[in-house]
């Protein structure tokens, strides 16, 4: 019989009580830590008071091209290739820890224009899943020259972005007058 590690599983659990904490899905949860769906389900919980949300996860590309949620999924995305390529001690993290990383520096920026965070964790998870599959890439906007999601192998040529031409409908939200999105500024999204 092979025995546990007592630091490893310590590290398991850590790493879902961190996952829940930023509202991961139990299946993200079963992905990303090897502990049991049993023991998962008793610390979510214990955690949150409440079982775990059921049903499927998001498995359509098309959810990130709407406008909002395009516009948060690009600046998610921007965070997250950043903290990849510099984050890691020597490259050692892994991409969950990118995307934790990643995901609460998503959630300090949509706080700090006072908007309420159109990706989930599970969302984010999902969508750094559909770029290393080849499902999505990035298109560089030719106005503002930022990177923004889009459908793999999409036409490129003269692509303008959600914050450079809004769709007609866009802000007209209950909450629109106050708020004009993540912010006014499409340069923060250049790579």
């Amino acid at each position: 019989m092979a025995t546990k590690s007592v630091v490893a599983e310590v590290r398991e659990i850590t790493l879902a009580i961190e996952l829940i904490e930023l509202g991961a899905r139990l299946q993200l949860l079963e992905a990303e830590t090897s502990l049991s769906r049993d023991r998962l389900i008793k610390l979510y919980k214990e955690l949150k008071g409440a079982s775990p949300p059921k049903g499927m996860l998001p498995f359509s590309t098309d959810w990130f091209m709407t406008w909002q949620p395009n516009i948060h999924s690009s600046l998610f995305h921007g965070i997250y290739r950043f903290i990849d390529a510099h984050g890691g001690a020597g490259g050692t993290q892994s991409t969950i820890q990118a995307i934790v990383k990643s995901y609460r520096l998503y959630l300090e920026h949509a706080a700090l224009y006072g908007d309420e965070p159109v990706l989930s964790l599970t969302r984010a998870w999902t969508l750094v899943r559909y770029f290393e599959s080849g499902m999505l890439q990035t298109n560089a906007c030719t106005r503002c020259g930022g990177r923004f999601v889009a459908h793999a192998y999409e036409l490129r040529a003269g692509y303008v972005c959600g914050l450079c031409q809004p769709p007609s409908r866009a802000g007209k939200t209950r909450k629109a007058g106050a708020s004009v999105g993540v912010s006014g500024e499409a340069g923060q999204f250049a790579a």
